[in-house]
């Protein structure tokens, strides 16, 4: 078969089935993977009758530590575009969050990104082309904030792993890149309860729509850059962060983040 297949993690929703619809529009077939089976079936439907091409519906929980190799063992096919974007917010300070519900967040958004990019690297590079686009978050280049209290660390992560991983694969054609949005209008928001502090507490200029988050990202990942911050008001944040004493960012993140976050 000519064309190449996607695999797209957390596709039911958001950044994750708008990057569904960018590859089926580029011409790819797909692979959805969330947990909500109905969505990703009427997604899989409306993007092969739209386009044309085959997607694949492959329900599973990354939290889950055998998730990974179950999803792959589920493809009959080479991966050798990945969207690694499943992820969520766990709101509430360390000590008062449940460690198992601190354990399952590490394995969806660090641990199974990182199996899955393990796992497809080798055939992208003997074929000499894959994409990696690991979804990260501003929140990985700005100082933390109390509450969501591993959050930001693991994006933080996942952007030095792209930045490694990136110089790693340059050589071989394979393309690797850390997708870092800020507030994007998106369901992310509504199932860690958060949307009502969050829309109160900034601006309307900051937020983004998750098609333009993808349009940079893929943007970012065919010209191989390794770190995309899509939008102007973002990467000033980044660029000021880097710039403002360590001090000083850190007291106004906690200055700020109770408006945003719940400590």
């Amino acid at each position: 078969m000519d064309r190449k297949l996607a695999l797209v993690t957390g596709a039911s929703a958001g950044i994750g089935a708008a990057f569904a619809r960018k590859l089926a529009a580029e011409g790819f077939d797909l692979a959805l993977t969330a947990r909500r089976r109905d969505r990703l079936e009427n997604l899989a439907q409306e993007l092969a009758a739209r386009h044309g091409i085959v997607a694949l519906v492959v329900p599973a929980d990354l939290a889950d530590p055998a998730a990974p190799a179950t999803l792959l063992a589920a493809l009959d096919r080479p991966v050798e575009v990945l969207i690694n974007n499943a992820g969520y917010g766990l709101p509430g300070s360390f000590a008062r969050t449940a460690w198992a519900d601190q354990q399952a967040l590490l394995q969806l958004m660090a641990t199974s990104p990182c199996e899955l990019a393990h796992a497809v690297l080798p055939g992208m590079l003997e074929r000499r082309y894959g994409r990696i686009v690991n979804v990260a978050s501003l929140a990985g280049l700005v100082p933390g904030v109390p509450g969501h209290t591993l959050y930001a660390a693991i994006k933080s992560l996942m952007i030095k792993f792209s930045e490694s991983l990136h110089l790693e694969a340059r050589p071989h054609g394979v393309h690797v890149s850390a997708l870092c949005p800020g507030f994007t209008y998106s369901e992310f928001h509504d199932v860690n309860g958060t949307r009502e502090r969050i829309t109160a507490g900034t601006p309307r200029w900051l937020w983004g729509t998750a098609e333009a988050v993808v349009e940079a990202g893929w943007r970012a990942v065919e010209k191989n850059r390794p770190i995309c911050v899509p939008g102007l008001a973002n990467q000033a944040v980044a660029a000021l962060s880097r710039l403002i004493p360590e001090g000083l960012a850190l007291e106004i993140m906690a200055s700020q983040g109770p408006r945003y976050r719940e400590a």
